[in-house]
């Protein structure tokens, strides 16, 4: 990294504050924030001396971002075309490259490969800026070969152990920057309220303060010790907003989004990941009430970076500036799509497989349609991300880090985290957990494969590519094998969702004349966004004929589901005994499951979403009173309207918990004061487990219809037989407040319920 003199930086300051730089146009379309000259505290002279020293192809070069197909020769997965890599980094100045091309990188192919990018970068272009490489490590490092991988996101929050998910991040960390890649396209903060959306297994579930609790614990994860290390990685904060509810259901569809249920339900999670320090931020690829995004100065200005605060680097999604004039029709040409984006406020583009990008907005600038000051602002944040990271300085992989990976410590955070998060959600005249010497039939579509275990995101993006997962992940069958033995396992599963052997009533119904048991792997093969779109929730009907076949054999059965999305079950779930929804657990997900459905564990997951009861009756658990209201239904009225098959926080156990002695230490509670709220939790049952403990509160009135509950603090307990804790939670105002009709964070004085269980205890806040 080239120095600069102390007299040079003051130059270059001065120069700066003078005005000498070109000024910003005076149209309100290319008004946008940036970092003022003369404050100097603003500004980092290393950062401002390099960018003084820029041309605007340079600056413009470092806002574009290309997948690494474009710099890899035409038949090779991971070889570098010399003269591709050239093109994209001296003529076009690319000073941002991701993805893989078709298959998971060992660590050596990364290496070999990130030198060779950076080799380019830093001695052979002009100034020597290295490339900032990203990736999706989503659950885990995704595209290193041999990885572990977590459950994803919908899972982990079903665990309600923040300190589970934090440790997911801080190993993903370690072994993506191991690797050499020094940027992490992670965490999903969208809320998950529209469980028809492909994406729904990324997000943490339905709950605002879920979402932004295991958020906040995922970043300071990935960004621990002040980012600048060698097991650190920066986080993104995507989908920024509204992507996670398309009406339509499908990917990178139109959401229509009130105002006051955006501020309350949607944006709490991006505000808490800039507190916590998130380094960038994705866009949404999607629209909101019309606006896309991406193209939108009031999303990406006036919210993110005015009423937020956020300093980091903006970027888009996958091709998603060119789709203002292709998809969302709202730019008349490539080059407008460009103009629109770059001053809504984005930093940089995810192009990604041309440099259209590049090219246009040269000649915007050079054009004078948009500043070079504003230029500069992006450029200023994405080398004060490079410099955070410590590749300005260091940009190689490190080869002494290659042992950084694969440990066996690793691996036993995998199991713990899908341990905790499979959860139980029947279990009639305790069916489970099965005897050790039980012979079991095993069907189902999803016990002999990995990708039902991992879904999108593992290894390759579709997930769906066996080849591609490491020898020590096992499929379910396998699992079971290794736990009772193969002389008691009778496997009918084939690894195909659409093989018609895995449907077959008649076999099934003359094998479970030999078993004890049936167990019924269910659910849905890997998807990652689009490709996952359905057109509705129902469960596979050859799925449910299977069940009705399994529910005929007169032998006990037992449901597992593995899913990204609760996908409909209200014609099965009479016919089984019991249900586990182990949702997409990952490397470590059959070992887990086979030690829940034997007893070796016991299970303490709690569902992050309300699983629906039918396909077009989605309402969440912290709805409002009137959409319980059914007129039409006699004697029901109030009470009908919320029927879902199991509801937010569900979460049986192989022992019993009781709540008892709710206590607040104040009946009455002013603006400055803070709520000490205590619960007795008791295991009232035979074997030692885990619970979790969820604080409620409920608005009595308010001038906005008050939701039914709405989650307000979580932690978990483990419990030997016949022990108490007492557990405490601290609650402000500022806790039970929403958001108004006038847009503004309030807590009205009045009445609000707390409850934690059956346990309710009311208290009134006075101004």
């Amino acid at each position: 990294m080239r120095r600069y003199s102390p007299l040079f930086l003051a130059s270059i300051l001065l120069l700066n504050s003078c005005g000498v730089s070109q000024p910003a146009e005076t149209t309100e379309t290319t008004q946008t924030p940036v970092a003022k000259a003369t404050d100097v505290k603003a500004l980092d002279p290393e950062i401002e001396a390099l960018l003084a020293k820029m041309s605007v192809e340079e600056k413009v070069g470092q806002m574009t971002q290309v997948t690494v197909d474009l710099i890899l020769k035409d038949n090779s997965l991971t070889e570098i075309d010399p003269a591709k890599l050239r093109t994209a980094l001296i003529d076009k100045k690319v000073g941002s490259i991701l993805n893989v091309k078709g298959n998971a990188y060992t660590i050596d192919e990364w290496h070999k490969l990130l030198t060779g990018i950076q080799d380019v970068a830093t001695k052979e272009t002009r100034l020597g800026i290295p490339v900032i490489y990203g990736i999706d490590a989503i659950h885990g490092a995704n595209y290193i070969a041999g990885s572990t991988l977590f459950p994803h996101n919908i899972g982990m929050s079903a665990t309600r152990n923040p300190e589970l998910v934090h440790k997911a991040a801080m190993i993903t960390a370690a072994e993506t920057r191991a690797s050499g890649i020094p940027w992490n396209f992670d965490p999903v903060l969208d809320v998950g309220r529209q469980p028809l959306w492909p994406r729904f297994e990324e997000t943490f579930g339905e709950d605002v303060y879920l979402v932004k609790t295991m958020g906040t614990a995922a970043i300071e994860g990935y960004e621990q010790d002040n980012l600048n290390t060698d097991h650190t990685v920066a986080s993104t904060m995507k989908h920024f907003l509204g992507y996670s509810v398309p009406a339509s259901g499908k990917d990178r569809t139109p959401s229509y989004i009130p105002e006051q249920m955006l501020r309350e339900i949607f944006l709490p999670p991006f505000k808490a990941a800039v507190d916590a320090g998130a380094s960038s931020v994705m866009i949404n690829s999607g629209e909101v009430n019309g606006v896309p995004v991406h193209g939108s100065k009031y999303y990406l200005t006036e919210i993110l970076r005015d009423e937020l605060g956020f300093e980091g680097v903006a970027v888009s999604d996958w091709e998603d500036v060119i789709r203002l004039h292709t998809r969302h029709r709202i730019a008349d040409s490539p080059k407008e799509a460009v103009k629109m984006a770059v001053e809504a406020g984005l930093d940089m583009s995810m192009v990604p497989t041309d440099y259209s990008f590049y090219d246009l907005l040269v000649e915007l600038v050079k054009e004078g349609e948009i500043s070079e000051e504003r230029i500069n602002t992006s450029v200023r944040r994405i080398l004060t991300l490079k410099k955070k990271l410590g590749i300005l300085d260091q940009p190689y992989p490190v080869a002494s880090l290659k042992d950084q990976v694969q440990k066996p410590e690793y691996d036993a955070v995998a199991y713990q985290a899908a341990l905790e998060s499979l959860t139980l959600l029947k279990n009639e005249k305790q069916v489970l957990p099965l005897r050790k010497n039980a012979k079991v039939l095993i069907a189902g579509p999803a016990a002999n494969t990995l990708g039902a275990l991992h879904g999108s995101w593992s290894y390759v993006w579709q997930g769906t590519d066996e080849s591609q997962y490491p020898e020590k992940a096992k499929t379910v069958a396998e699992a079971l094998v290794a736990e009772i033995g193969k002389n008691n396992v009778i496997n009918r599963s084939v690894a195909d969702f659409d093989a018609a052997v895995n449907y077959d009533a008649a076999q099934l119904k003359k094998d479970a004349k030999q078993a004890d048991a049936i167990i019924l792997f269910l659910g849905e093969k890997a998807y990652a966004e689009s490709p996952g779109v359905i057109d509705d929730l129902n469960l596979d009907p050859k799925q449910v004929a299977l069940a009705k076949a399994a529910k005929e054999t007169g032998k006990p059965v037992v449901l597992v589901l593995l899913e990204g999305r609760p996908r409909i079950v209200s014609a099965v779930e009479p016919l089984v005994d019991a249900v586990v929804m182990a949702y997409r657990p990952s490397t470590f997900g059959a070992p887990a499951l086979a030690d829940v459905l034997f007893g070796d564990a016991n299970p303490s997951g709690a569902l992050s979403f309300t699983y629906p009861r039918y396909a077009g009756d989605v309402v969440h658990y912290d709805y409002k009173g009137t959409e319980r209201i059914r007129e039409d239904v006699p004697n029901t009225y109030g009470d009908a309207g919320f029927n879902p098959q199991w509801t937010f926080g569900t979460g049986l156990s192989y022992t019993n918990f009781a709540f008892s002695d709710l206590k607040v230490n104040a009946t009455d509670f002013g603006p400055n004061d803070k709520l000490q709220v205590s619960v007795k939790v008791k295991n009232t049952g035979k074997r030692a487990g885990q619970k979790a403990v969820e604080l409620y509160s409920h608005d009595q009135y308010a001038s906005i219809t008050p939701s039914a509950k709405r989650l307000r603090a979580f932690t978990k307990v483990s419990l030997e037989p016949g022990e108490e804790k007492v557990v405490n939670f601290t609650v402000s105002p500022e806790d039970m407040a929403f958001v108004n009709q006038q847009g503004q964070w309030v807590t009205e004085p009045g009445a609000f319920d707390l409850m934690v269980g059956d346990l309710k205890t009311t208290v009134n806040y006075v101004q």
